[in-house]
């Protein structure tokens, strides 16, 4: 797979690029990680990439020449290009998923109040990470990034992500290890038995519970399963 990010500031992947992770996938040849400077396809001494928006109004907008030019530079018939922006759906594991088959997707970087609008001529989708505004669209793209490289086959043992927060609609029970006891605080006892029928139970009713507790949206309309139903009546009747 190719991931190719479209910035004007390459400077800041410095850091994300030597992540084990990322750094795995690339010395692997898993992933082709590319950080395009847009400044490079600005045109002028100054290579300005910024300018005030028509109609007036606080703040600076990318030019779409050099954003458009960077984006054909490195665009290919089978590229995704994704765009992060508050009118975007939202960003979800099973986009990450659905991510992680594609051959190459170009994430565009914005920053300032935005990029010129004609850009979305030539984007084939557009993510939101939530309900919030980032100074700029570096950190939502290595977010992206992350999250689909992780998936991709080789990087991470594929048990190690079955069981994760979202994978099957819920989030993820409390996790252990040693010491067994530390500070007067102990490890369920459950853990330590090994009954693995008991530890099943015991994981599946702290997901539930703890998806009724902090997420109870990702429970509507969710298909549960005769044993989910079951939990989920007693964790109610016990008022939680």
């Amino acid at each position: 797979m190719e991931i190719t990010i479209l910035t004007m500031f390459p400077e800041t992947y410095e850091g994300f690029l030597k992540m084990p992770l990322i750094r795995r996938a690339s010395e692997k040849g898993i992933a082709v990680i590319r950080i395009v400077d847009i400044r490079e396809f600005a045109e002028g001494s100054f290579r300005r990439i910024d300018d005030s928006p028509y109609g007036g109004g606080a703040g600076m907008i990318m030019r779409y020449p050099p954003v458009f030019k960077a984006l054909e530079s490195v665009r290919k018939e089978n590229s995704t290009v994704i765009l992060t922006s508050p009118a975007g759906e939202t960003y979800r594991q099973e986009t990450a998923h659905a991510l992680a088959e594609e051959e190459q997707i170009i994430l565009i970087a914005g920053h300032y109040e935005g990029i010129d609008a004609r850009i979305l001529d030539h984007t084939d989708r557009i993510y939101s990470l939530g309900d919030y505004i980032l100074s700029g669209g570096e950190l939502a793209t290595q977010i992206i990034a992350d999250s689909v490289i992780r998936l991709l086959p080789g990087i991470i043992r594929t048990e190690s992500t079955a069981e994760e927060s979202f994978e099957n609609g819920l989030l993820e029970y409390p996790q252990y290890t040693r010491p067994a006891e530390y500070n007067g605080k102990k490890v369920p006892e459950v853990l330590l038995g090994g009954n693995h029928e008991a530890i099943r139970r015991y994981r599946l009713e702290e997901s539930l519970k703890l998806t009724l507790q902090a997420r109870p949206d990702l429970l509507e309309g969710r298909e549960c399963t005769e044993e989910e139903k079951e939990i989920l009546k007693d964790i109610r009747n016990e008022g939680i």
